[in-house]
């Protein structure tokens, strides 16, 4: 079972799960964002998810944070089992920045959809059809989704809960094209702001995540300039401003 906590500094949170949780996660994350060019369009945001992926590949090879949870085993048990057992599990984890997992959990709902469509063979109600209903990679993305969705919510206040709700599941709004330098540039604010101020702003990371705003325009119109000038893609141009630094508190 995935679920996640607040980093000391609230920069971030930390994602828990066991070895399998954490690779069923792996797996199905690579299986919904697809190849390399699959998604013509949304290579942006397919990178943003791999980053994670990555995070979860190392955790997975002992990289990252090992804690003990009880699991509920006692010497009672133990005896009428007739078995010795461990008291505990093993949870691995891992850290990421607030700005960067809200744009992965917004974006996977498209990515969702896509590769429901695609699928499914029932044309009528594609991301209903009898393929992808019980599909174990929607699953398992759906279910890491709710984990953040219900540590979000208990980080905000409750006359907030609507409102970002429904700016993370826009049905009208796309990630297609979406110039995730500007991830980069939030990720930076928020690591530069107090603790204080980061508990304040996680709902404002949600609203210039999604409504691409000035300031995102401006980054969009630096991007698309540069990747003309160079003659690459988007998702080849490095942001150079805002750049967060390697090593923050978390």
């Amino acid at each position: 079972m995935k679920y996640l906590e607040h980093t000391p500094n609230l920069t971030g949170v930390t994602v828990y799960g066991d070895h399998k949780d954490f690779e069923q996660l792996y797996d199905a994350l690579h299986e919904i964002v697809g190849e390399e060019g699959e998604y013509p369009g949304f290579e942006g945001p397919r990178l943003r998810v791999l980053g994670m992926c990555y995070d979860i590949r190392h955790a997975l090879m002992g990289n990252r944070e090992i804690i003990l949870i009880d699991n509920g085993i006692n010497q009672d048990m133990m005896k009428y089992h007739s078995l010795i057992a461990p008291s505990h599990n093993a949870y691995l984890a891992f850290n990421v920045l607030w700005p960067e997992l809200l744009f992965v959990t917004m974006a996977l709902n498209e990515f969702v959809n896509i590769y429901a469509s695609k699928r499914s063979t029932d044309t009528f109600r594609p991301t209903l059809g009898h393929r992808t209903i019980w599909d174990s990679s929607i699953a398992s993305v759906r279910s890491f989704q709710a984990a953040v969705a219900s540590h979000l919510l208990n980080s905000i206040p409750e006359s907030s809960h609507a409102r970002i709700l429904r700016l993370m599941n826009d049905g009208f709004s796309t990630y297609e094209s979406y110039a995730t330098q500007y991830i980069d540039k939030l990720n930076g604010k928020f690591i530069r702001m107090t603790k204080e101020k980061r508990e304040k702003n996680i709902t404002i990371m949600v609203k210039r995540i999604a409504e691409r705003g000035d300031d995102y325009q401006r980054v969009r119109a630096e991007v698309l300039e540069a990747s003309k000038e160079y003659n690459c893609s988007m998702t080849e141009i490095r942001p150079i401003k805002d750049e967060y630094p390697e090593d923050f508190d978390w």
